[in-house]
């Protein structure tokens, strides 16, 4: 069941009209470096039992994470209901342990500290860093503190790679989806220095394509 709480929310990105093709669209512009980048960490995370998955896309991930750990249950928000339907069915009989929230993560308000995991791939791109560390804040409230945050990201690596090939590819990304979605945002925030300065530190780092992609685990900075 979809739980659609009524919020007051600028409109987020839309996302519906790409639900059936997402996959083949990744596929075609990176082959299957974004699901290998989002995957890297998840043999780090096969004892986690509550997970909060935020912007999923068509829930590729979270089919993954619910094969390969069959007593975790999730709670995963997106903007999109048609995200949100192709994210159940490709969980398929694993679904009864998804619970989906149609709603804008800005406005997403957690109940208390019950998640040791969460998951947020190429999602935090969407937003400002402001709206990341308020998120990040929110987030910080909700986990436990052993809790553990995937994250994958698109990243412009130093040197002229990064200036030559990294840069306008990533900004012809965001023109794409601009015009697809609605998009506002045009240039890749500092994540980061967001998570740091709500408490969160980096313990693990992979770089993919020459350091376009990156591919993290963040816990609590409980010092």
């Amino acid at each position: 069941m979809i739980i659609s709480p009524k919020v007051e929310a600028a409109a987020p990105p839309d996302f519906s009209q790409l639900a059936r093709v997402y996959r083949w669209m990744e596929f075609g512009t990176f082959g299957p470096w974004l699901h290998w980048c989002r995957c890297t960490f998840i043999g780090q995370v096969a004892d986690r039992r509550r997970a909060l998955v935020i912007g999923d896309g068509d829930g590729r991930f979270t089919a993954r994470l619910l094969r390969e750990n069959p007593k975790i249950q999730l709670d995963a928000i997106d903007a999109s209901s048609a995200m949100l339907n192709e994210l159940l069915r490709r969980a398929g009989a694993a679904s009864d342990r998804v619970r989906t929230w149609n709603i804008d993560a800005r406005k997403w308000h957690p109940d208390g500290p019950c998640y040791d995991l969460v998951v947020t791939h190429f999602f935090l791109d969407c937003l400002t860093v402001g709206e990341i560390e308020s998120l990040a804040g929110k987030i910080r409230s909700a986990v436990t503190p052993s809790a553990k945050w995937l994250i994958s990201e698109f990243a412009i690596p130093p040197g002229r790679y990064g200036q030559l090939f990294a840069r306008p590819l990533i900004r012809s990304l965001y023109w794409a989806f601009g015009r697809l979605t609605g998009l506002k945002i045009s240039s890749l925030p500092e994540h980061r220095t967001a998570l740091q300065r709500s408490g969160f530190e980096l313990v693990g780092e992979r770089n993919w394509l020459g350091g376009l992609l990156v591919s993290q685990l963040w816990s609590l900075n409980l010092r």
